[in-house]
């Protein structure tokens, strides 16, 4: 595996050929400053905890469910956020699938605001969720992260409204879904209100910045400088908790 080095200033930021393009990750770094993996200057430190009732409830999205008392992961996420993405391809994915049948895994909205396209696809993944689909709209989301959120040269995010719902209606089209309901739920107060409502329990949570994550109420904050180790410090945790 490469060395897919986290740059402080945000939270994680992976080598090109892991996430975009090199000039995606240098104007990110430039325009964003990053995303401290550890938490910014804004964020509380240590390891601070939230409530369940606080971190999820009986509407919030499992990727995957072990049913009571189980291990728990909750995920504050931006879908166009490239450290999302970046912790999508590198620890979460494998996460899901490596831990699937032992703990619940649970993802949570929180687009922020100088990520203009991030507001649309959460609405795109509530939608899908309206038709039982949710967790195959985020797959797609990032397992095709270049095709919307990234322009077409790939040098920066992208703020084309247009193309990114394109997409949307491609990967809606792919996954089975009614699109023209597709269509009608993105646009719902009902989508709206699962938004708004994901957001304001994670403020509540004191989230600031994405992605962040909750195991068994506990922020993780990791202490690695690429994902390779984070991804280490993730699974150890995620063992500790299991073995208890």
């Amino acid at each position: 595996m490469s060395k897919e080095k986290i740059v402080e200033g945000g939270r994680a930021w992976p080598s090109a050929n892991v996430l975009l393009t090199i000039g995606v990750v240098v104007v990110a770094i430039i325009v964003f400053g990053g995303v401290l993996l550890s938490g910014g200057d804004d964020q509380p430190q240590g390891s601070p905890t939230a409530s369940d009732s606080v971190l999820l409830n009986e509407n919030s999205h499992r990727l995957t469910d072990a049913g009571d008392n189980a291990v728990t992961v909750v995920e504050f996420l931006d879908f166009q956020c490239p450290a999302c993405a970046g912790y999508y391809r590198n620890i979460t994915a494998d996460v899901e699938q490596d831990y699937g049948n032992r703990i619940t895994f649970v993802v949570r909205n929180f687009p922020l605001d100088n990520h203009s396209l991030a507001l649309p696809a959460a609405q795109a993944a509530e939608a899908a969720g309206m038709q039982g689909k949710y967790a195959e709209m985020y797959h797609a989301l990032y397992e095709n992260y270049e095709q919307w959120a990234v322009n077409e040269d790939g040098d920066q995010l992208s703020d084309d409204e247009d193309r990114a719902r394109a997409a949307f209606d491609s990967f809606a089209e792919e996954i089975g879904l009614d699109v023209d309901r597709f269509h009608a739920d993105m646009a719902s107060d009902a989508v709206a209100e699962r938004i708004e409502a994901d957001k304001a329990d994670g403020e509540k949570a004191q989230v600031t910045g994405t992605p962040t994550l909750f195991i068994n109420g506990e922020r993780f904050t990791p202490s690695g400088e690429t994902f390779a180790e984070v991804k280490q410090q993730f699974r150890e945790k995620l063992d500790a908790e299991l073995a208890q």
